[in-house]
């Protein structure tokens, strides 16, 4: 399995956020992370990445132990936050540079990612000059620079016009192909278009992991509401 959660808990004082949760997600699989605000999402994507660390319970990447070698399996990991953080004041091509170096990564991979993800007509141009659009795909495309094995993409769709969340789909679509995508999202009809399989989490709880086979028969809207409600 790429990823493993095993009995996850997080505490934050008394406050609960993640309840022994536990999943596993295969290579090849594109995985939906489903929930209302404060369920947990950016939570578990955090820990994930060795952001935060767990009160109880393991995470394994690519069979790593993320607790006893966090460097290791960071390594493995392509992660978009929520929040894009972006050096603003660097230019597209100098901000990919910059990645390239902390991942050792070749100059000949910065112009390929520049192309898979259609920067190229904005490279010229300093961050803080970008659209919404092209700004995800500056965080998209730091996230690939080194050609993960997992994905790990926190709401890479928020804010984007309907041309741009079709080009981010096809991004995620074709990078998951032989990689492993986890990424939470608001917009259910985005889930449906694009994963293998929904996880669906409320209050800190795990309360559906369905196959895409099994979602052909459901209203995921409404399903939705009935598990979060």
């Amino acid at each position: 399995m790429s990823i493993e959660v095993k009995n996850i808990t997080k505490n934050y004082g008394t406050q609960k956020a993640l309840d022994n949760i536990s999943f596993s997600i295969k290579k090849g699989e594109i995985v939906g992370f489903l929930g209302p605000n404060g369920a947990g999402k950016s939570t578990t994507m955090k820990i994930l990445n060795g952001f935060i660390k767990t009160s109880e319970g393991k995470v394994f990447v690519n069979g790593i132990n993320l607790a006893e070698n966090p460097i290791e399996a960071q390594k493995k990991i392509g992660y978009l936050a929520e929040h894009n953080p972006l050096y603003l004041d660097m230019y597209v091509r100098e901000y990919l540079n910059f990645c390239a170096s902390i991942h050792k990564v070749s100059k000949e991979k910065i112009e390929e990612i520049i192309a898979k993800v259609n920067l190229t007509p904005e490279v010229h141009k300093k961050i803080k000059q970008l659209s919404k659009g092209y700004r995800q795909r500056v965080g998209l495309a730091s996230a690939m620079l080194h050609n993960p094995d997992v994905l790990i993409l926190d709401e890479p769709t928020t804010g984007l016009d309907p041309n741009q969340l079709a080009e981010i789909r096809t991004l995620i679509k074709d990078f998951g192909a032989d990689k492993t995508v986890l990424f939470s999202t608001h917009i259910l009809q985005e889930a449906e278009a694009i994963c293998d399989r929904v996880i669906i989490i409320n209050k800190g709880i795990i309360v559906a992991d369905l196959q895409k086979e099994e979602l052909k028969n459901k209203d995921l809207e409404n399903l939705f509401r009935e598990l979060t409600n």
